[in-house]
């Protein structure tokens, strides 16, 4: 037997490293070539990492959450008949034995290891080296006075529990005197007379446990998105609401008539193409703000992020080129990139480029939002849920169809007036929808 180790591979150009989100295996494992042994993330692109032989789990580089630089050791195999280069055992890099070079070794001679971490005990192993326990021992004896932790039950006899259940008293939180650790009826009283707190109601614990949660994957780099876009730009958030009666009516008729190779359309294809349109107007809102060499990059090209949510996280996937794009196109690529974006199978290209983000809640998207600016974008739009709600129109109250939209600008280049003006723009266009289809 020998060993092989696997390193990390490069995940990507300009990729120094990558943070481990996820063992498939674990020491003691037999593995085959080809199966699955981690996978690392980086740019919240997730990248498989597979064995390229056969072997046994000996050593595992790395905890979940750990940052690992590209060409280090991740895993270490025992493998039979190779070396840790993957050499045939007795040969060097050009395939030349000892023997070759005039030297002889014993058959039964033993390979001396690689001065690496000691090898980890399969779990078997590590079951056969505990030390068998001493038979015949007296029980220990319960130290008097201290309280029962856990779900340890508490010596007490039966009038005491019964008077610590109608005083709402768990019996674990009470020190016994008792031999052996017994709760008495004095116990019982001096813990009633210190003051402590029953326990809510009959029948009822309290859970004092505290779980600690350490973040990895995708969770962590959400979390340092949005700490840096709150720590680095002044939001200004601008709340608007918009009659969206006649733009669901002719999203409903074009569902009607759609071919079958058109997507269903939902509001969203439509609020690209009017931010498409109000942008163009108003370049300044579709651009980055790289505040380390205070340079704004203005594009020509609207790539809208579309932040969608997944097993694992929030991601926002790119529809590149949204001016070039008709509702029907914007469908069907944002359809297609949410598919894929769930399915974890979207590409770093993909998930990268985004000039200005909508987020949307569907139906839970509630009456009012403060989004987070996807950084270092200078604007980003939210959807609220649509609901019926009293208009006047001047004579009357009628039922329309409402949803606010909620948008938040970087203040440091959107004054509140320009966020107003395009705000006011993408309402008039989705409230006289015809608009939408006018070129020029």
């Amino acid at each position: 037997m020998a060993e092989h180790v696997i390193k990390l591979p490069d995940v990507g150009e300009g990729v120094a490293e990558a943070e481990l989100v996820e063992w498939h295996v674990k020491v003691g494992d037999l593995v085959r070539e080809d199966a699955v042994l981690a996978a690392v993330m980086t740019d919240k692109a997730t990248v498989e990492i597979p064995s390229p032989v056969d072997g046994e789990i000996v050593w595992l580089g790395a905890e979940i959450g750990d940052t690992v630089a590209v060409g280090a050791p991740l895993v270490r195999l025992s493998i039979a008949g190779e070396d840790a280069s993957g050499v045939k055992a007795g040969t060097d890099a050009s395939g030349k034995t000892g023997e070759d070079e005039g030297e002889t070794t014993p058959a039964n001679a033993e390979i001396a290891p690689s001065p690496a971490k000691p090898v980890e005990q399969a779990p078997a192993a590590k079951a056969k080296a505990q030390p068998e326990p001493a038979r015949n021992k007296p029980p220990v004896q319960e130290r008097p006075g201290s309280a029962r932790v856990g779900a340890e039950r508490p010596i007490a006899a039966p009038a005491v529990r019964l008077r610590a259940r109608e005083a709402g008293v768990d019996l674990r939180q009470v020190s016994g005197n008792g031999p052996a650790g017994r709760i008495t009826h004095e116990d019982l009283d001096a813990f009633l007379a210190a003051g402590r707190q029953p326990a809510g109601a009959p029948g009822l614990a309290r859970d004092n446990s505290v779980t600690d949660i350490k973040l990895t994957g995708l969770r962590r780099r959400i979390a340092e998105k949005t700490s840096l876009s709150k720590s680095r730009i002044p939001h200004i958030t601008y709340v608007e609401e918009v009659d969206v009666g006649e733009v669901e009516e002719l999203r409903a008729a074009l569902n009607k008539g759609k071919r079958s190779d058109q997507p269903k359309l939902t509001l969203l294809p439509f609020l690209m193409r009017a931010m498409v349109k109000a942008i163009a107007e108003q370049p300044t809102i579709n651009a980055l703000f790289d505040d380390e060499a205070g340079v704004i990059h203005q594009y020509g090209g609207v790539h809208i992020g579309i932040a969608t949510q997944t097993p694992s996280g929030l991601v926002v996937p790119v529809v590149r080129h949204a001016e070039a794009r008709d509702v029907w196109a914007c469908g069907a690529e944002l359809n297609r990139l949410a598919e894929a974006a769930r399915a974890g199978t979207a590409t770093r290209e993909e998930l990268t480029g985004s000039t200005i983000t909508i987020t949307s809640l569907g139906a839970m998207g509630g009456i009012v939002t403060t989004p987070v600016i996807n950084h270092p974008e200078v604007a980003i739009v939210g959807v609220n849920k649509i609901m019926v709600r009293p208009v006047w129109d001047g004579g009357q109250f009628i039922p329309r169809k409402m949803m606010n939209l909620s948008s938040s600008f970087d203040h440091r280049i959107v004054d509140g007036w320009d966020a107003a003006v395009f705000v006011q723009r993408v309402k008039a266009l989705l409230e006289t929808p015809a608009m939408i289809f006018v070129e020029g």
